[in-house]
């Protein structure tokens, strides 16, 4: 998962961080560095303490210098600590090659992605996750308003509850990205600098948790843990689910549950409202181009949305008829066959910022419905209309 930050104020402290970095990457590929001033604090024992055994091959790359001082000013490292980190990191050609556009493919399927996400394996693991879990995810969904049918769904799909986490060191594959994403993706300077600020608050996250940047594990593009927390995802979103007084990700159950509960939160998440809704569109006249114009962000009203040729299936549940919100035409291509089409609210959207893909999107949701059924709750009844009890204290923590 690499997560794009919000609009939001949570988000307006790293703009800054965002630009000046960007900057930097675009300025050495002009080969017209020059060290930026920085005002960095102690070195912390997790990151000085690495032993710099071996030269990567990133020490003595031609913009490692500005790199490290770039990162060293916006998350107060020490250069030094920055530096020694780096000097670590290996190039890793497999994630250059899974970081390419891919080749022509076929056209996108909803059925057969939908077929590869929502099978078996994952329902059946996913009811021994609910069934173990249950209580903390009530109380999850108590505390944030979201569903535990969502949060078992993202919790599959990321990773099949924790089963495949990924195997490659994370200062390797930020690294790697930050200063080799291929050439030949059409927005090659916008990745390079996303990672190389991932990589900044990758650094930051060993600090505060003491931890040796040699050492987390994640998948190829650096995200980690059950929920595959970008680090700039961890250090914002995650909490301390279980009470322990630390964040773990990888080896704690609760902490992932919570986390993901309070991310899908704080981009502003509905609670009670649903995902989605069936839609019929009329033949003729029908503005389909208007419609779908905004893509996956809801922009009309329901009397807009019917007057353009779109009418929601609102159940007749008070939930439903209560829903003054706005709507998106979401699309969902069926290879040759014809589209599919739903009603999208808020939360569809919502869904969306933790992986940018309505068929992502559509995959959670059909996911943790499955288990519900499967599990034998009214957790799927309960998903269009969950009861909002007070919330239970969700205690963030550090480290």
């Amino acid at each position: 998962m690499v997560n794009v930050p919000p609009t939001s104020s949570l988000h307006s402290q790293f703009v800054v961080t965002v630009k000046v970095l960007a900057a930097v990457v675009f300025a050495c590929s002009l080969h017209a560095c020059s060290a930026l001033a920085t005002s960095a604090s102690p070195a912390s024992s997790a990151i000085q303490n690495s032993a710099d055994k071996a030269v990567g091959e990133y020490a003595e790359h031609r913009q490692a210098e500005a790199a490290v001082q770039a990162i060293a000013q916006a998350h107060r490292l020490a250069p030094e600590e920055v530096r020694k980190a780096l000097a670590q990191a290996r190039k890793l050609p497999a994630v250059i090659r899974a970081a390419a556009p891919p080749p022509a493919s076929a056209p996108k399927n909803w059925a057969v992605y939908r077929a590869r996400l929502v099978d078996p394996q994952r329902i059946r693991q996913g009811v021994a996750f609910w069934n173990t879990h249950h209580a903390t995810l009530s109380r999850a969904e108590r505390s944030t308003g979201v569903p535990a049918t969502i949060i078992v769904g993202i919790l599959g799909i990321e990773t099949l509850y924790g089963q495949h986490m990924g195997n490659y060191r994370v200062l390797d594959a930020l690294a790697t990205l930050a200063f080799d994403f291929p050439d030949s993706h059409p927005r090659a300077a916008e990745r390079r600098a996303f990672f190389l600020e991932e990589l900044g608050h990758f650094l930051r996250l060993c600090r505060d948790r003491n931890q040796a940047p040699t050492q987390p594990l994640g998948s190829y593009a650096g995200a980690m843990g059950l929920p595959q927390f970008m680090p700039s995802s961890w250090l914002r979103y995650a909490i301390d689910f279980d009470g322990d007084g630390r964040i773990d990700l990888h080896g704690s159950a609760a902490d992932a549950i919570g986390s993901v509960a309070r991310y899908l939160q704080a981009y502003g998440w509905l609670p009670g409202v649903p995902t989605h809704f069936a839609v019929q569109l009329q033949a003729d006249p029908i503005d389909r181009a208007a419609l779908l114009q905004p893509d996956i962000v809801p922009s009309f009203t329901l009397d807009e949305f019917r007057a353009l040729g779109a009418t929601p299936a609102l159940p007749s549940t008070p939930l439903a008829q209560r829903y003054d919100g706005k709507f998106a035409l979401v699309q969902l291509d069926n290879g040759t066959q014809p589209p599919s089409f739903v009603a999208g609210t808020q939360n569809f959207y919502v869904l969306t910022r933790y992986n940018r893909s309505s068929y992502y999107a559509m995959a959670v949701i059909e996911l943790g419905n499955a288990v519900a059924r499967a599990v034998g709750t009214a957790g799927a009844a309960a998903y269009q209309n969950p009861t909002r009890k007070p919330a239970d204290r969700v205690r963030p923590a550090s480290g």
